[in-house]
């Protein structure tokens, strides 16, 4: 078994961190909405909360991808992740 270049060892190690971020992102939001719905404060809905929860599953999925494979696959699965962070971030975030 050969090693992975130095790029890619690179990219996967920063996408794993994205990955691990967003999905601590989504255990927040899922967590500030139960605590706002049981203390009768308005939370970040259930839409954001499923968004959060559908792109981190998603992120982790990308990731074992990149993790467990080489060349083009994992450099694919990597983008995967920067993708979906990306998606959540722009939709439940900065719109």
């Amino acid at each position: 078994m050969t090693r992975a270049s130095f790029g890619l060892r690179f990219l996967r190690g920063i996408s794993g961190t994205v990955t691990a971020g967003l999905v601590v992102l989504a255990i927040a939001v899922a967590v500030t909405q139960y605590l706002g719905h049981s203390r009768g404060f308005p939370g970040p809905g259930g839409l954001s909360v499923a968004a959060h929860i559908a792109a981190a599953v998603v992120a982790v999925i990308a990731q074992r991808i990149t993790d467990h494979r080489r060349g083009f696959s994992a450099f694919l699965g990597a983008i995967v992740v920067f993708v979906a962070t990306g998606l959540v971030l722009w939709t439940q975030w900065w719109q």
